[in-house]
């Protein structure tokens, strides 16, 4: 296990929700997320790129479904459906093929998870915006959940962030001070405690503070030449000489 950057993170998906029983007897509700394995796929520089992140993987996909240029960049690694980049101040010591696993994170952690909202489809305006709606009866006919006026006309356009009807959800939303339960490294979960923001089996982000700890990768050893490869090697070499005599 080796440690370096000056924040943790993983990607995982959620799963559901359940509740676990704390030593003090209190129950608390916590969304498990499946975070990882998640190998390092790209460690980005200033030189280079630009920015000072860490690029990880996340899911299974088959490889024929890469497209080339993805395949390319995931050359000697496991297949991911998911690629995401973390910011980070510090990025010595890392290498592609690194492992991020869950035992980065320990009970207590506070993190900040982020996700994609469930989408609402086409809402109205009390259900995208709260509003109060209209009276509901004397000479008010069909307008208990209208918009009602939305200012002056003069201007002959409507102003932008005007609250009104449209498509509601499928937006990027940030928790922050979440705090990580229970770990469980055996089936690579995160009990989360409280709710977290997407659907089941939404991509999540999750990072927090301290130091991120890897499985270093391994090197494969060079194959050593098998003798049958170094006999043929000197019959060529002694052909080649034979040729060259005559």
């Amino acid at each position: 296990m080796f440690a370096y950057a000056s924040m943790k993170f993983i990607l995982g998906k959620k799963l559901d929700m359940t509740q676990v029983f704390l030593p003090s007897g209190d129950v608390v509700p916590v969304t498990r997320v499946q975070a990882g394995p998640c190998p390092v796929v790209q460690v980005k520089g200033e030189t280079k790129e630009n920015s000072t992140a860490i690029q990880l993987g996340f899911g299974e996909k088959k490889e024929f479904r890469l497209k080339k240029p993805a395949a390319g960049h995931l050359k000697n690694l496991q297949p991911v459906q998911w690629l995401k980049d973390f910011a980070t101040n510090q990025t010595e010591g890392g290498e592609r093929g690194d492992l991020v696993t869950v035992e980065t994170f320990v009970a207590g952690d506070k993190v900040t998870v982020v996700g994609i909202s469930k989408g609402k489809g086409f809402a109205g305006v009390v259900k995208r915006h709260h509003f109060r709606g209209g009276p509901a009866s004397h000479g008010h006919k069909d307008n208990l959940r209208a918009p009602g006026s939305i200012g002056a006309g003069g201007v002959q356009r409507v102003f932008k962030d005007m609250r009104m009807a449209g498509r509601m959800g499928g937006d990027r939303v940030t928790v922050k001070n979440l705090e990580i339960v229970e770990v469980h490294p055996e089936t690579n979960e995160l009990y989360v405690k409280g709710a977290v923001p997407g659907g089941r089996n939404a991509l999540l982000m999750i990072s927090g503070e301290g130091e991120l700890k890897v499985q270093k990768a391994t090197k494969p050893a060079a194959a050593r030449p098998t003798e049958q490869a170094l006999e043929s090697k000197t019959a060529e070499v002694v052909t080649t000489d034979d040729e060259s005599k005559v």
